[in-house]
């Protein structure tokens, strides 16, 4: 484990000069929710001038008044060529960002020179409106209810079979991010969900002739999709179909629903592999106050479980995890309990000691490097 208190870019390029490679970054940088940054915010502008209560002086430090959400750090090309060439080849990415200004990410992302391979999203109830009063019912916001964010990949070499053989990277560990049978549908279809997957696997849906060889796979959940939720009542109550059938592995919440499920079609083709049913969502406790810590005073501190399923679903077994924005330590724990190697940093003195007294409180008994 490799705890570093400095800037992204230059520990970034202090690791490429000391030949450092990881396996994955898992990152939640900075989200820039700024409105007027450009116009009060840069060094050398005019001062703020006098708004609502203080809104544009606020306004031009970042997110909850914060200097660090300022900036365009998250929104720079050179932040993530650096994190590439940290990666090994066929190496993935996963970055939160803001539902309002992802795209900029993403695009700096992709301009560094990685493959935008998807989009996930973190959906929760926790969310309050930052919404002003226009009077008439009228507002200005909507309640944020979800988090986006890119999965990309290092280009790997050869095919993914040869990338993942010589570099253990490349691919995505579907079988230990399977989301657990808690459905009634589920538990009396598993055979079909079994099949679908076998056409899956032998191309059926992107053109293939069909099975081609009978599959071996049994698998031991639902295929993870590329949504993720709190688990919470408003949440839940949109997927009327499943009642909140969903599960992290070894706990669902609300109830089952039974024959509520029919098989998706598609021209002549059937797929029971991932249809219909809440099930197939990774659900994730809150954010716990023990989990948190009392004198953690970061603002955005992500679930244990989220940062957990995130890091074994790209990073191989044994592997490292990088995180340049560490904030509070929430991925350094997560790597640690699922036995990956981490190498963390942060800018903000007063957020890494939160973060290592987090990490090293929980993780007495591992060496640091």
């Amino acid at each position: 484990m490799l705890l570093l208190n400095g800037d992204c870019i230059e520990e970034m390029q202090k690791l490429i000069d000391d030949g450092v490679q990881v396996d994955s970054v898992v990152t939640d940088p900075p989200y820039h929710l700024q409105s007027i940054v450009d116009r009060f915010g840069k060094e050398g502008s005019a001062p703020a001038k006098f708004g609502t209560d203080g809104a544009f002086k606020r306004a031009s430090t970042g997110f909850m008044g914060k200097e660090w959400d300022g900036g365009d750090i998250a929104f720079r090309k050179e932040t993530w060529e650096l994190a590439l060439k940290l990666l090994k080849p066929g190496g993935h990415l996963l970055a939160f960002s803001a539902s309002r200004n992802y795209h900029r990410m993403a695009v700096a992302i992709e301009d560094a020179g990685f493959e935008i391979r998807d989009q996930l999203m973190w959906i929760y109830g926790s969310g309050f409106p930052k919404s002003h009063n226009l009077g008439d019912g009228w507002g200005t916001a909507l309640k944020p209810a979800h988090e986006p964010i890119v999965m990309a990949r290092k280009f790997i070499k050869g095919t993914n079979k040869q990338n993942k053989e010589k570099y253990g990277t490349g691919g995505l560990n579907i079988d230990a991010c399977r989301i657990d049978y808690v459905s009634d549908y589920d538990k009396k279809h598993q055979a079909d969900i079994a099949r679908g997957q076998e056409n899956a696997d032998n191309g059926v849906f992107f053109g293939g002739k069909g099975k081609t060889k009978a599959s071996t796979h049994e698998p031991t959940g639902r295929f993870p999709a590329n949504v993720m939720h709190d688990g919470s009542e408003e949440v839940v109550s949109g997927f009327p179909n499943a009642k909140g059938a969903v599960s992290n592995g070894d706990a669902s919440v609300g109830e089952t629903s039974e024959g509520v499920i029919k098989p998706l079609r598609r021209g002549k083709l059937t797929s029971y592999a991932d249809d219909g049913s809440a099930a197939r969502f990774f659900y994730c406790p809150k954010v716990s106050k023990s989990e948190r810590g009392e004198d953690n005073t970061h603002p955005t501190v992500k679930p244990q479980e989220l940062m957990k399923y995130l890091c074994r679903l790209v990073t191989p077994k044994g592997g490292t995890v990088l995180d340049p924005f560490m904030g509070s330590g929430s991925t350094g724990m997560a790597a640690k309990d699922e036995g990956f190697e981490f190498i963390g940093i942060e800018r903000e003195k007063e957020y890494f000691e939160i973060a290592e007294s987090r990490i090293t409180r929980f993780a007495p008994l591992m060496d640091f490097m």
